[in-house]
């Protein structure tokens, strides 16, 4: 009988380079089928091939001083590295790597359950799929409305909100159901429910939608401050701000009253970014506004989501085709402007179109901006600077919705107020980005986009 020791070191040719340990902890239970199978196909001598490369599982694992058996490891050798596929070492390992790594299977909903039931068992499952659109729709179509509870419909409408999924059937159901139950509905709930809309930019054609909104807050402002709040953000998104919820979020009384809360800050954050709102999108709004001293800026940093993905943003690669191609002081990164709006790149332009030095510009526009003349559009806000800012913004993958059509609805909130504080945007669309293959194509396509605008700079730019 032949061991496994001595059938490694008889073979060394079978995966040169391989070490027994990372082997040994996957086929040692399996020793027994080794030996008598080893003779059943022949021997060793009958697997022998010229001399291959290293195994490159086990090089990367003692390369990386990590330890040679991990999922890697138990996958076991290639049948091209000398080992037959139906070979007792072979399945030896498959076995062993299937009892220590067992497969995991969809999450099955138990036939016996309602459809509501069913609704909620899937959306409370953590390995719920991600895009089940025609799963959730077919559950809707079957509950009854008596099975659709809040609580089912606050996990859908969060379900679609984390998942960017602007699925305009699921959404309409909850419009639909937020207006059906309003009476029953607590502020608190509602906020969850509207969540979606303002975050996937989409506002839905149930025409008692807004109206029930407005009750709601008209009737819960006073006891929840946080969510109506919350409520109003979602509306802002949506371009649907109600001006008698805003008499009253703007009020002394209001102000006064969450001054001491928690949650102040965020309150006087999503305030200012409502004041700003109001400034630039409502000019026949004529009711109170937040005082100046209660001001905060809005978004002082990039958001949590640029953030968390920074390895996966054009950014940086941008940065160095500007660097490269205008030279970095005529460019600005992640500049915040008032009232509190967060820059990908800010260049300041003269009015015959040259890049200028940052340095020599003020790169800021006022806020509140100075608008046209009485017969003018309204939405061009003049300045006394003759120096032009452009703004160019990155329009990532995940600044859309799952779609990859739609800007989600802080992203275009955040475009349009730029706009209309006088800023030229100028988009940097993902699919554009990542069509581009290496610096030498990114700086061709960004000189491209500049001179469209009317833009020119220096020879040294590159």
């Amino acid at each position: 009988m032949v061991s496994i020791t001595q059938l490694h070191a008889s073979s060394p040719a079978l995966c040169p380079g391989l070490r027994c340990s990372a082997v040994w902890p996957a086929a040692a239970p399996a020793s027994t089928a080794l030996l008598s199978g080893a003779q059943q196909v022949g021997g060793p001598a009958s697997w022998r091939r010229p001399p291959r490369r290293p195994c490159a599982r086990a090089t990367a694992a003692s390369g990386t001083g990590e330890e040679p058996w991990g999922a890697a490891a138990l996958a076991g050798p290639e049948p091209h590295q000398g080992f037959p596929s139906d070979g007792p070492l072979m399945c030896a390992l498959e076995q062993e790597r299937r009892f220590r790594l067992p497969p995991k299977p969809p999450p099955t909903l138990q036939p016996g359950l309602r459809s509501g039931q069913r609704l909620e068992a899937a959306l409370s499952c953590p390995r719920f799929l991600r895009r089940p659109q025609q799963h959730l729709i077919r559950s809707l179509a079957e509950a009854r409305p008596e099975e659709l509870t809040p609580h089912v419909m606050v996990l859908l409408a969060q379900h679609l909100a984390r998942h960017r999924l602007r699925e305009p059937q699921l959404l309409e159901a909850i419009a639909h159901f937020l207006v059906v139950q309003e009476a029953q509905l607590s502020s608190k709930v509602v906020q969850k429910l509207v969540l979606p809309f303002g975050r996937l930019n989409y506002l839905p054609l149930e025409q008692q939608f807004m109206p029930c909104l407005e009750r709601i807050l008209a009737r819960e402002a006073g006891v929840a401050p946080l969510a109506t709040v919350n409520i109003l953000m979602s509306l802002c998104q949506l371009r649907c701000l109600p001006f008698r919820a805003l008499h009253f979020v703007f009020s002394p009384s209001f102000i006064n009253h969450i001054s001491g809360t928690p949650h102040a800050l965020i309150v006087r954050r999503y305030l200012s970014l409502l004041d700003t709102a109001v400034e630039l999108e409502l000019p026949g709004y004529r009711g109170p506004r937040l005082p100046r001293r209660q001001q905060v800026p809005i978004f002082p940093q990039p958001l949590i989501t640029d953030r968390a993905r920074c390895k996966y943003s054009h950014k940086d690669i941008v940065a160095e085709g500007l660097r490269q191609l205008l030279g970095e002081e005529k460019y600005r990164q992640d500049l915040t402007v008032p009232p509190g709006y967060c820059t990908d790149f800010l260049l300041c332009v003269s009015s015959s179109g040259a890049v200028l030095p940052v340095r020599t510009q003020d790169p800021f526009l006022p806020y509140p901006p100075r608008f046209c003349p009485q017969g003018q559009a309204a939405s061009q806000p003049t300045t006394h600077d003759p120096a032009q800012r452009v703004v160019l913004m990155l329009r990532e993958r995940w600044h859309f919705c799952r779609d990859g059509r739609v800007l989600l609805g802080s992203r275009a909130l955040r475009e349009r107020h730029l706009g209309l504080l006088g800023y030229q945007l100028l988009p940097l669309p993902f699919e554009e980005l990542e069509s581009q293959r290496g610096l030498p194509q990114l700086k061709s396509y960004l000189r491209q986009k500049l001179q469209a605008l009317g833009l020119r700079w220096g020879p040294e730019g590159g």
